[in-house]
């Protein structure tokens, strides 16, 4: 029997519950075949659970145990781990809750995946050095409307119907409190518009009178969250898609006076380069200043 026959039907067994494998396998009296092979299906499915567990631990807990192992052996059953890593399963949970009837009905789930997913590629992302402040005294005023700038690898971009930032923080600080037994802040990000008090109680989950627009990003090993005007994500957006400084200002000029325009743009990319979110500033002809 070829090796490769049997690791397929190996894998068979664990991920649909196949068989066929039972004929390789020699059991005894006292450990049947049975018995050893459900020591490594219910082990193989019980490490993808706490993968989950690790990659969505907020929504683990708005779920609460029972339920989200529940739902995590639904996902398990209907979506192989195709990634050399395990560390990457559970990136099309977000869909599966907003599509799956039994979690459809509660959207606020689909969200709180799609968060947690974000922040876990906002931790893995690729470093890359922030640009310096000063670069852009460098810059005479006259090239500025040609100015396009290079962004770190780590930037993402939501669009939130649910307070779910807010929820998420709540939750995290909770935990971190419930871990160490003293009050402590959330290491995991930060959010301008929140009360950044010890352990906050959990907001009611509430419906954004309109999608709100939110910007995650890492400097260093931290990762940063905060939402966004809808100019400011509208100007952002733009650059980050090789817009110019210029285009950026006309940008603006749609949630703003005309004349107001380059001011406002400049506060923005003030604040992205102090936050590490641009890497590289880049003349005309794309050349780095």
């Amino acid at each position: 029997m070829p090796l490769m026959q049997v690791q397929e039907e190996f894998q068979r067994y664990l991920l649909r519950g196949d068989c066929a494998i039972e004929d390789r396998v020699v059991g005894t009296s006292r450990v049947p075949v049975a018995t050893r092979l459900a020591i490594y299906g219910g082990g193989y499915g019980a490490r993808l659970i706490e993968a989950l567990q690790t990659n969505f631990p907020m929504l683990a807990r708005l779920l609460g145990e029972t339920d989200f192992e529940k739902m995590a052996a639904e996902y398990i059953r209907s979506h192989d781990s195709t990634f050399a890593s395990i560390r990457y399963y559970g990136d099309r949970l977000a869909e599966f809750l907003k599509q799956e009837p039994a979690y459809a009905s509660v959207p606020v789930l689909a969200e709180m995946a799609r968060w947690e997913w974000a922040m876990t590629e906002v931790f893995d992302a690729a470093d890359a050095a922030p640009a310096e402040l000063a670069a852009m005294a460098q810059v005479s005023p006259e090239h500025w409307a040609d100015l396009r700038f290079a962004w770190h690898p780590s930037i993402r971009r939501l669009a939130l119907a649910w307070n779910v930032p807010q929820v998420w923080k709540a939750l995290a600080s909770q935990e971190a409190h419930s871990d160490t037994g003293t009050e402590t802040d959330s290491d995991c990000g930060c959010d301008s518009d929140t009360d950044t008090a010890s352990q906050p109680e959990r907001p009611e989950v509430t419906l954004a009178d309109g999608e709100a627009q939110w910007l995650l990003w890492r400097n260093g090993l931290e990762i940063f969250f905060r939402s966004l005007t809808p100019g400011e994500a509208a100007a952002l957006d733009r650059a980050r898609d090789g817009g110019t400084f210029g285009e950026v200002c006309d940008v603006l000029c749609g949630y703003t006076d005309e004349d107001a325009a380059p001011a406002q743009a400049a506060g923005f990319l003030r604040e992205w380069l102090q936050a590490g979110m641009i890497t590289g500033i880049l003349d005309s002809e794309a050349r780095e200043r």
